[in-house]
């Protein structure tokens, strides 16, 4: 006889799920059995790697900046689903530009999203879970956040931020048998990635073979696995630090990147 799947009757709630990492966490916790209440921004079509679960995936609508509606949808959830046992936040924005060109709007879109975001939706949730004495959320940050990069100041800013928060936050839930995590990916094929490439004016394949072997000028070591993250590999990070095999792991900064950043 098989064994349950490991999140099995457990649900939880991602953000920026319509896409990218966030389609990707969506669908590895529903693969390990878990319900998942996806919400983005605007949520059309399951992505392809969700279709095989769309019976446990219910995609919902959300605007992480906006507090009221997280505290409602959360509310909600819980009235009709049950408790929210798992919650990820993966919802963000990249908008790039040297700090000399860099808008006040951009900023604060950034950190809305980026930073605020996380706290609205962190809030919400684990009010609930130290209630109830258990519970784990991880935070989707980026390597980034531990590293300079030329032209990323506001995004690598904000995600700084977001992991300290989800850190600061994992120190006041402990006590209440919730854990809080953050992953840190690093280069990933997402839109996210990709928009960056054509910004750069670089076609994927050149662009992708610079990220992997560096740039000096940009101060960029390169990958030493030689290989761009698929977002199945920073799923499967937070599949893990949700599950029970990470029972004992709270406040801690995974980083998925491949060694670029040398842990820097």
């Amino acid at each position: 006889m098989s064994a349950a799947p490991e999140l099995d009757g457990r649900l939880a709630l991602v953000t920026g799920a319509g896409r990218g990492i966030g389609a990707a966490v969506a669908a590895a916790l529903a693969a390990r059995g878990a319900r998942v209440v996806a919400t983005d921004l605007a949520p059309g079509e399951l992505p392809a790697a969700a279709r095989p679960y769309a019976e446990r995936i219910t995609a919902r609508a959300l605007d992480v900046t906006d507090a009221a509606a997280v505290d409602t949808l959360v509310a909600e959830t819980e009235e009709s689903a049950g408790p929210i046992d798992i919650a990820v936040n993966v919802a963000g924005v990249l908008r790039g530009a040297p700090v000399a060109e860099l808008t006040d709007a951009d900023w604060a879109a950034t950190f809305a999203v980026n930073t605020d975001g996380v706290m609205h939706v962190s809030r919400a949730v684990t009010r609930r879970m130290t209630a109830r004495g258990r519970g784990s959320l991880v935070t989707v940050a980026s390597n980034a956040a531990g590293i300079p990069r030329a032209g990323m100041a506001a995004y690598a800013a904000s995600k700084a931020a977001a992991v300290m928060f989800t850190k600061c936050l994992g120190l006041e839930v402990a006590a209440h048998g919730v854990r809080c995590n953050t992953v840190s990916p690093g280069s990933t094929l997402t839109d996210m990635q990709r928009a960056m490439w054509t910004a750069s004016g670089q076609d994927a394949e050149t662009a992708a073979r610079h990220i992997i072997e560096g740039d000096l000028t940009a101060h960029r070591t390169g990958i030493p696995l030689g290989r761009i993250a698929d977002p199945s590999d920073i799923a499967e990070a937070v599949a893990f630090l949700v599950s029970d095999r990470a029972r004992h792991i709270t406040l801690h900064d995974l980083y998925v990147d491949g060694g670029a950043t040398l842990r820097a």
